[in-house]
């Protein structure tokens, strides 16, 4: 049982039922302040911010024998590569801090205590490598349909490995980035050359990404059971996708331009630790997997996924309800194939899930399933329909668990699209 994960636990900081943020999430992230511009580690508490470089300055977190430097920080890889033990301390000291009844702490929270309306997030990890994974049957064997031959929709290796491709780490961008309509070549017609300009089919992708925070070192491969020490949390991830460039550039390398242009990410790593209550069994894999990707006990999460897009100065409407749960290949193999030749893992690199999709329409995590490649347009709530993401559209992706009456939350992870340039 870890001590910050316990479901009694309140705060004397008042958090509403329905927050992402109560004392037992605890996650970590990197803030500045009109009047301190300079970026350092915090975590969030209801609708508040906790400057970690203040309480330092306080020694109310001195039992936790961390340097200053850690949290005096413009990235929160220093933190992790401090290992599990002790980042586990840090939450349980921050815990009992924010406790209810810790009238010490409460008398002197004018100190580090900040509105989140008040603070702006910085990208939380400086992020080194980024691997996107293709891990969602339901989303392989639509993708698989739609562009292909519905008999044959998943390719021969898809159930034998993790499929994943290398992406651009340069252009991961926290939430709230503005996002530029990219452009590339398309070929609109079979029977025609191809044609440059802008995208016509910008999609989003509902993902998770999960955050490596302990090195493993070129020749070591991370077996499934080790495989979560190295993993330190998870952020919600946008990998967005231009389909029309995809589709032309994608054989036989995969994706490129198509991708490469952004990313978006929420600004809080949630802890593993603090997903721990949430575990689930993951589905039945069928054949039966190669010894190095077995793995013992329950490897997913129940994390509750929702999309929604927002028209400029309108209403927003929700076009997908996923879930985590649903990813046919788990992190912890995710990592074990990533490692297995011997590639090196560092602090701060990203691996994504690949889109998450359910087994029903409405739980589809891409519009290019959910529109089924623009043949079943969306209806939004102003009366205007989507077949993909038009200029001047926000979409916003939320997470969170519920359990025992905790409910740990992942923020949003959210991106205005503008037109091409």
């Amino acid at each position: 049982m870890i001590k910050a994960n316990n479901p009694a636990l309140k705060s004397w900081v008042e958090v509403s039922a329905d927050s992402d943020f109560p004392i037992q999430n605890l996650p970590f992230g990197v803030f500045t302040t009109k009047t301190n511009t300079r970026p350092r580690v915090c975590t969030r508490i209801g609708d508040f911010i906790v400057d970690l470089v203040v309480l330092d300055h306080l020694s109310m977190l001195d039992d936790c024998e961390i340097s200053h430097s850690v949290f005096d920080n413009q990235y929160i890889n220093d933190l992790m590569s401090l290992g599990k033990e002790k980042t586990r301390a840090l939450r349980n000291c921050l815990s009992d801090i924010l406790e209810e009844g810790n009238t010490e702490a409460e008398k002197n929270s004018w100190h580090f205590l900040h509105h989140a309306d008040k603070v702006e997030m910085l990208l939380p990890i400086r992020v080194g490598d980024y691997t996107d994974f293709y891990s969602s049957i339901e989303h392989a064997t639509n993708v698989g349909t739609i562009f292909r031959d519905p008999d044959n929709a998943l390719l021969p290796n898809w159930k034998h490995l993790p499929v994943g491709y290398h992406g651009r780490a340069s252009s991961i961008v926290v939430s709230g980035t503005e996002i530029t309509r990219p452009k590339g070549q398309t070929k609109p017609k079979d029977d025609e050359p191809p044609v440059y300009g802008p995208s016509r089919l910008l999609d989003f992708e509902l993902e998770m990404g999960f955050v490596i925070g302990k090195e493993n070192g070129l020749g070591n491969a991370v077996s499934t059971g080790e495989a979560e020490d190295y993993i330190f949390g998870l952020i919600l991830f946008n990998d967005w996708s231009a389909r029309d460039i995809q589709k032309w550039e994608y054989i036989p390398l995969g994706p490129f331009l198509a991708k490469n242009f952004a990313s978006t990410v929420s600004p809080w790593v949630i802890t593993l630790d603090a997903l721990e209550p949430f575990r689930v069994q993951g589905p039945e894999q069928e054949p039966k997997v190669l010894p190095y990707l077995q793995y013992e006990g329950m490897k997913n999460y129940d994390v509750n996924l929702q999309v929604a897009i927002q028209p400029e100065e309108k209403q927003e409407t929700v076009v997908c309800d996923s879930n985590f749960k649903y990813m046919y290949w788990n992190m912890t193999q995710q990592l074990a194939h990533h490692t297995v030749n011997g590639c090196n893992m560092r602090v701060g690199d990203l691996l994504a899930s690949g889109t998450i999709s359910g087994p029903t329409p409405d739980s589809y995590g891409s519009m290019l399933e959910i529109s089924w490649r623009g043949s079943k347009p969306v209806k939004m709530n102003d009366g205007s329909e989507r077949k993909f993401i038009n200029d001047g559209d926000t979409v916003i992706m939320r997470g969170w668990c519920e359990k025992d009456g905790v409910r740990i939350g992942f923020g949003e992870a959210n991106g205005k699209v503008l037109p091409a340039k």
